[in-house]
């Protein structure tokens, strides 16, 4: 049994990148493992000020969000899970806040297995490539960390779009071989 954390960065409850989490979670949680969700969305995370006052502080960071308790469950999971729309070829902005203040305790984040959703409009793969790219430059920067899986959810703009497309499966069936 692994403890899985995953991160939805959807700005929509059951929004589509947010749908393919939850078919994640049911594939992983049906396969036996320990499956933690953190909704972006619902949390308060605000942006990185470069202060480091993390630094002189043992990772606690100076801005009092819920960072903290997110960054405490992301050193505990075996198995991150991200996801995120792609927003003008990119992360949305919820991702990038986090992936920034993770500086607080990214020397600590080690040994972790990573799995990338990402969902677009588009019906190509070719316009999640920075989306990637951002997932992999925070997973490079951890000590240990495996790329294990991406999901490309392609083609879709409507919420619940994606019921109709093969990442819904692709999904499950990766939550199933964490």
């Amino acid at each position: 049994m692994k403890k899985v954390l995953v991160i939805s960065g959807s700005p929509r409850k059951g929004g589509n990148s947010d749908l393919l989490c939850d078919e994640f979670i049911r594939g992983a949680k049906e396969a036996g493992n320990e499956v933690e969700k953190v909704t972006l969305a619902e949390k308060q995370v605000g942006f990185c000020r470069a202060c480091y006052y993390c630094r002189s502080h043992g990772g606690e960071c100076a801005i009092r969000d819920d960072m903290g308790a997110i960054l405490n469950q992301m050193l505990l999971a075996d198995v991150i899970v991200l996801a995120s729309p792609v927003y003008f070829y990119s992360i949305d902005a919820q991702m990038k806040a986090l992936i920034d203040r993770t500086v607080a305790k990214w020397l600590k984040i080690k040994d972790k297995e990573f799995y990338y959703i990402m969902t677009s409009a588009e019906d190509s793969a070719d316009v999640m490539d920075c989306t990637l790219a951002c997932f992999r430059g925070l997973a490079a920067c951890l000590e240990g960390s495996r790329e294990m899986g991406v999901i490309y959810g392609k083609g879709v703009y409507k919420k619940g779009e994606i019921e109709k497309k093969p990442a819904m499966r692709e999904a499950y069936q990766m939550g199933a071989h964490v």
